[in-house]
């Protein structure tokens, strides 16, 4: 796909959202289903993932890590993201997105109160080849960064909630 052709995919969309904000809101699921053995089973559209304890917290390696699979839903964003921009841009880029996350298990584990429950830390590292110029990767990587859910959402703590029902 070219950027014209791009533009020309998302013109109709972009000029809808414009005079009907309401349009542009929707709202994403996932379902997963309790399994046996502490696993939780997530349809992902084209496969179902199998997620359950990390080798970390007692799980023997054989199931998803729902931490892992944080990361790699940054991943598959940035890098959908990032070739999206660059289309745009009509830039030629090749290579690829890596991310990694810091955990200590001993908060999620109740080991000590005072350790977090969640990721410390993650970073986001691509590794391109182009023949763009530093400026256009730099604001290539600027416009991922920006346009990327998945990294935004993480970046500004959406408000969270929870509820108990019963089936």
């Amino acid at each position: 796909m070219t950027g014209d052709e791009l533009r020309e995919v998302q013109r109709p969309i972009k000029d809808r959202y414009e005079n009907d904000p309401d349009a542009a809101e929707i709202t994403l699921e996932a379902e997963g289903s309790l399994d046996e053995n502490i696993a939780c089973s997530v349809q992902t559209g084209s496969a179902l993932v199998k997620a359950g304890l990390h080798p970390g917290t007692g799980g023997d390696g054989s199931l998803a890590c729902s931490g892992d699979m944080l990361l790699q839903a940054l991943v598959a964003c940035a890098g959908v993201t990032m070739r999206s921009v660059a289309t745009s841009m009509g830039l030629s880029v090749s290579g690829s997105v890596h991310a990694e996350g810091d955990l200590d298990w001993r908060g999620t584990m109740a080991v000590d109160k005072e350790a977090p429950v969640g990721f410390k830390g993650i970073r986001m590292r691509f590794e391109l080849e182009s023949d763009a110029s530093d400026e256009e990767l730099e604001t290539l990587q600027r416009l991922t960064e920006r346009y990327c859910v998945v990294f935004q959402t993480l970046a500004s703590s959406p408000q969270l909630s929870v509820s108990l029902g019963r089936a």
